[in-house]
């Protein structure tokens, strides 16, 4: 198929670079082998130039306007041609790994764009026009070099998912809080050392991660987000947690590993639907007997902590299967343990334990994994 003449600056451009610009079938054909492109009746409505090597690109994007999903992925650009923003029907424009310093100001024309992904450039800051595309539903700006956020996200009201991570955040703007509808919201690997109140308004997040920042507590509006699946803030400096984590209702995943924990607060026994608790590499000395309430638990890592006992209440855990207490400071066990009914594996290396308990046997005549 001869490609439209509107291409022809595209065309030669892959051909300087020793490639070439295929017609695809459909837009799954699009996205498995570029670069290529997708038309339909002579409109152009797909344009993939991924991995061509690409330093600059034409100003000619304005021949383009049928143009809905642009991937101009793991090139070298630098500068995106301001004519970007006549793509007036574009939904969706992805940018990731290339070295773009700044995005042109033109992008706020982009009024039908629903995903804006750039993760892994070199921005320092984002244009003020961004914040006029109220149709995004995500936005992907990690892995780059900002060092603040602007108030007027929380203009883009349809956002369902927000990535933040690995970028130089040391705060977040409360704005944050007027998007509703979020879903998903990372902030993973920035400098940051609380939360705006106002995210405690997410009430339809389902994910929320600020793994790697410089965290040492979780604010106790945290039970307001009784939508959340996954919660996720290993690798700070937390050493307590608030009491409100246990209206965590919906939760299913708790990480809170390499941190400074000496505690868990009685509440965490209310997390009904719990299923994955990861604790290690704290400074847990006990635990408390509530945590045997948590009836949907699978998984329970508690390695590398300064525990010295275990609550009995253990053995109510009737769905754990994964059980990881090496590392700690145990000499003795809760006979309940042998009556887990579906453990798979149970670690207890690196104790003090002086002679196994009896109840290993049975546990492992059953099937179950246990190292010693």
């Amino acid at each position: 198929m001869t490609a439209s003449p509107v291409l022809a600056p595209f065309v030669e451009l892959l051909q300087a670079h020793g490639g070439h610009l295929r017609a695809a079938p459909d837009r799954r054909a699009l996205a498995a082998t570029p670069p290529g492109y997708y038309a339909e009746a002579d409109r152009i409505l797909a344009l993939s130039l991924r991995e061509c090597g690409l330093s600059t690109l034409p100003n000619l994007f304005d021949q383009l306007t049928d143009l809905q999903h642009l991937d101009l992925t793991d090139n070298g650009l630098v500068v995106l041609p301001t004519t970007l923003g006549d793509l007036s029907n574009l939904t969706e424009l992805l940018l990731d790994r290339n070295q773009l310093v700044a995005l042109p100001a033109s992008l706020g024309h982009l009024t039908q764009l629903t995903t804006l992904s750039a993760y892994h450039n070199a921005l320092t800051t984002l244009p003020a026009e961004l914040w006029q595309l109220t149709a995004l539903q995500t936005l992907n700006i990690s892995e780059n070099r900002l060092t603040a956020l602007p108030d007027g996200i929380g203009q883009l009201t349809d956002l369902q998912m927000v990535d933040l991570g690995h970028n130089a955040l040391a705060g977040l703007p409360s704005a944050l809080g007027e998007l509703q509808e979020l879903r998903f919201l990372y902030m993973s690997d920035n400098s940051l050392t609380t939360l705006p109140a106002s995210l405690a308004g997410l009430h339809n997040l389902r994910y929320l991660n600020f793994t790697d920042n410089r965290f040492t507590e979780i604010p106790t509006w945290i039970g307001a987000l009784t939508q959340l699946i996954e919660l996720r803030a290993y690798h700070n400096a937390l050493t307590m947690l608030p009491d409100g984590l246990g209206n965590l209702i919906s939760l299913r995943e708790l990480h809170l590993h390499n941190n400074q924990l000496t505690a868990l607060p009685t509440t965490i026994g209310d997390l009904a639907n719990l299923k994955k608790l990861i604790l290690q590499n704290n400074r847990l000395t006990t635990l408390p007997t509530s945590i045997g309430a948590l009836s949907n638990l699978t998984v329970l890592d508690l390695r590398n902590n300064r525990l010295t006992a275990l609550p009995a209440t253990l053995g109510n855990l009737a769905k754990l299967r994964e059980l990881d207490l090496r590392g700690n400071a145990l000499v003795e066990l809760p006979a309940t343990l042998g009556e887990l009914p579906v453990l798979e594996k149970l670690d207890l290396r690196w104790n003090r334990l002086v002679t196994p308990p009896t109840w290993v046997r049975h546990l492992e005549a059953r099937g179950c994994v246990i190292y010693l």
